[in-house]
């Protein structure tokens, strides 16, 4: 016991220049505890007070919800006993519902079988109108088959150089044979150069002949419209304008070299290029080929032109011939007009025949005069005296002053006389 005094004075905590001893450390956690002992029992009572207060409060609520419940209980009374007037009135009405109901679907059931009926006939219509045109589409696909057929066709004779030339060569021909009279061209004709130029018009008057020969630079020209679409750029265009005109200048330059035989052959000739298109080509963009077939005396032409010069041959060839039989018609001329004489003849003798015609009607109508005037004569009859003893049939007598018989034939009354004079 006497150690525990210094031990409390023993400094515990040192602040600074202050120095807590452990008897003021002890003193102090005292006094803590106590306060805290303090708070607690006031907690606790606060707490036992706030327990009441809520089982008060609890108690108060309890009644207000007992009160309520008997509200509540009251007013699902009166409601079930209004639910039950509403259920009657909503079954009155259901029953009012379901019969409007019943009869609209009927009406509409039966508007609908209507429409439906109409729109059946109208869909069977439009089936059948369908079906017919279905028939028409079928047709015209038939024929754009047969029609790509014919492409296809056209597009392998067109692939093949020997097949486009003679597809050239027939389009050239078919032209030359619709526009000339046979014996005026020869097809592959030989020349005395040992030439055999697809076509020798044959002209009059023993003048040399017209060479036409067909070409197609079809390959080349192709070659300028895919370059023209824009396949391969600026060089391929150059060369492809390039070959085709390498091909149509050797094509002007054989013409120029084996077709023009002086005495035998005109000095011009014809370079047929079977389409229009490839026409156009070289006369738009080839103005440099064009003049060196005009400087060679080689005319290119078209289907179209070629069928127009054709014409002018025929018309020439034509002109000819009328002069080469221009005695013959001579000879007929004259014969007509020895025709025409005796027409001539024949007319006026038939003129005379019509004169005497004319004075005969005039004799017969002179002559339907008289009878006439003895109509009139008939009409004016002539009545005896009854008794005159002219009873019966009246010998034949004469006319006072003419001299010419009067047949008289007297009525059984003896009143009436019929005179008819008989005239030369």
């Amino acid at each position: 016991m006497n150690d525990f005094p210094p031990l409390l004075a023993q400094p515990a905590v040192r602040l600074g220049a202050t120095t807590i001893s452990l008897g003021e450390v002890m003193a102090a956690m005292t006094l803590l505890l106590f306060v805290l002992l303090i708070a607690l029992v006031a907690v606790l009572w606060r707490s036992a007070r706030a327990r009441a207060e809520a089982a008060a409060e609890t108690a108060d609520n309890a009644r207000d919800v007992e009160a309520r419940m008997e509200g509540i209980l009251k007013s699902q009374s009166e409601m079930q006993g209004r639910l039950g007037a509403v259920a009657e009135v909503f079954g009155a009405r259901q029953a009012e519902l379901t019969k409007t109901i019943g009869d609209r679907l009927d009406g509409m059931t039966a508007r609908l079988g209507q429409s439906m009926t109409e729109q059946t006939k109208s869909t069977h219509e439009n089936l059948a109108k369908l079906q017919e045109r279905l028939a028409v589409i079928d047709t015209a696909q038939t024929n754009i088959q047969s029609l790509a057929g014919q492409v296809v066709q056209l597009q392998a004779i067109l692939s093949n150089k020997q097949t486009r030339g003679a597809f050239g060569q027939s389009r050239m021909e078919a032209i030359v044979a619709d526009g000339l009279p046979k014996g005026a061209y020869e097809f592959q004709a030989t020349l005395s150069n040992s030439s055999r130029p697809d076509c020798l018009v044959r002209m009059p008057n023993d003048a040399p002949s017209l060479v036409i020969d067909a070409k197609f630079p079809l390959e080349a020209w192709n070659a300028i419209r895919a370059a023209a679409d824009g396949e391969g750029g600026a060089d391929a265009q150059r060369a492809a304008a390039q070959a085709f005109r390498r091909d149509v200048e050797v094509h002007i330059r054989d013409i120029s070299e084996k077709y023009f035989i002086t005495g035998e052959t005109q000095d011009t000739a014809f370079m047929f290029v079977p389409s229009e298109s490839v026409f156009a080509e070289i006369h738009e963009n080839f103005e440099g080929l064009v003049q060196r077939a005009h400087r060679a005396r080689v005319v290119i032409v078209s289907p179209s032109l070629l069928m127009l010069s054709i014409q002018v041959i025929q018309s020439v060839l034509k002109d000819a011939s009328m002069r080469e039989q221009a005695h013959l018609i001579q000879g007929e001329v004259i014969r007509m007009m020895e025709d025409v004489n005796r027409l001539d003849e024949r007319v006026r003798k038939l003129q005379g025949h019509f004169a005497l015609t004319q004075k005969d009607i005039e004799q017969i109508l002179t002559s339907t005069d008289k009878v006439t005037k003895r109509g009139q004569k008939i009409e004016a009859l002539e009545f005896g005296a009854k008794g005159d003893g002219t009873e019966g049939a009246q010998p034949e007598a004469m006319e006072s002053g003419s001299g010419r018989p009067v047949n008289a034939a007297a009525s059984k009354t003896g009143q009436l006389r019929l005179r008819v004079v008989e005239e030369d």
